[in-house]
């Protein structure tokens, strides 16, 4: 099990063989037979854990730690650095929102739906960090709102589920005049 939802996979066939062309007198009643199942993606629940972005959450978390005691040293007013602690806390929160995308970039493997789990963490994460208690949302923070804000979108985003991508062989074939036809199952053969 990969680490990010993974995309459904269509079955794929193999081009029908032809007999020999004679210029183009016998035509070959031949059909496309699969070569590989059809794999069914994550299923609603698999793609429900997935999609929450738990190493940017966790990393969020440890710079929070530090921010709040901060706030909890320095008060209202605290200041690190010369910087107000709510604006460190706001830039880490638009850094986790940067780092969402880019780390499920880096972590995709063949078959993720890395775009869609990117775009759905994305918009997880200030939900996450909203429950977690990030220092960015100090002012309006309220446990029973962000419980029933995570259950919510969390519920929602097992829904989204990716396209499967479509058999290369067969977007191939079908790009082919009808001529071309022989010529790929020859290459094929080869």
């Amino acid at each position: 099990m990969g680490r990010l939802v993974r995309k459904p996979k269509l079955a794929e066939t193999e081009a029908p063989q032809q007999a020999a062309d004679f210029g183009g007198m016998f035509q070959s009643t031949a059909r496309a037979r699969p070569v590989a199942a059809a794999v069914p993606g994550d299923d609603y629940l698999t793609r429900m854990v997935k999609y929450i972005p738990a190493e940017i959450i966790g990393c969020s978390m440890l710079v929070n730690a530090i921010l709040q005691q901060a706030m909890i040293a320095g008060g209202g007013n605290a200041v690190m650095a010369g910087v107000s602690v709510t604006s460190i806390a706001v830039g880490a929160l638009l850094v986790g929102l940067i780092l969402t995308p880019l780390f499920c970039w880096y972590v995709r493997e063949d078959g993720d739906a890395w775009g869609v789990n990117a775009i759905v963490s994305t918009i997880a994460f200030p939900f996450w960090a909203y429950l977690m208690g990030a220092v960015a949302f100090d002012k309006v923070h309220d446990g029973n709102l962000a419980a029933i804000l995570i259950l919510t979108f969390t519920g929602i985003s097992g829904l989204v589920a990716p396209v499967a991508d479509k058999p290369a062989l067969a977007v191939e074939q079908k790009n082919l005049s009808p001529k071309e036809g022989p010529r790929l199952v020859e290459g094929l053969k080869a």
